[in-house]
């Protein structure tokens, strides 16, 4: 396991290329919320430079109400128009039980969870249901501008979902 030490040295190599002077707005006027996967470099996965996007990770992609806040932001406050949703294969949040996981931390902390994190059994059909969570938010001024995408762990491809 790396330790903080190596990660701040690496950060050097990082920092000497760092482009500076890069503005708060994303350049491309997107937002992207994908999955936690470390497979997954949703930057160079949609051919995008630091600066570009907003990106929007946790477990499964799923647009929580902390994700919907956040493309509230993101598009009110920072110019955003279209948001993808990204899912993957393979992913741990494939038949997940949510009612057990959270009975454990229940059981393990003594505190019952504020919120879920639902599984799903089917990868498309759970990115259509992502990108009709996102659109019903009247929050968001763009919502009518949202495209699904699974994307293979395997070979890197991006699958649009209709």
């Amino acid at each position: 396991m790396p330790t903080f030490e190596e990660f701040l040295a690496a950060n050097q190599s990082y920092a000497a290329a760092h482009p500076s002077g890069l503005a708060g707005q994303p350049q491309r006027g997107v937002a992207i919320v994908a999955c936690m996967d470390a497979r997954i470099d949703v930057y160079r996965a949609f051919g995008l430079e630091p600066g570009q996007a907003h990106v929007l990770r946790n477990a499964g992609g799923l647009p929580t109400e902390d994700v919907l806040r956040s493309l509230a932001i993101s598009q009110r406050a920072l110019g955003t128009r279209a948001i993808a949703i990204v899912h993957h294969t393979r992913c741990g949040m494939t038949g997940f039980d949510d009612a057990a996981f959270r009975a454990e931390l229940a059981a393990e902390s003594g505190d019952e969870p504020g919120w879920d994190v639902p599984g799903f059994t089917d990868v498309e059909a759970a990115v259509r249901q992502s990108v009709a969570t996102v659109r019903d938010c009247r929050w968001l001024p763009h919502r009518d501008a949202v495209q699904g995408f699974v994307f293979d762990v395997e070979s890197g491809l991006l699958t649009r979902v209709g």
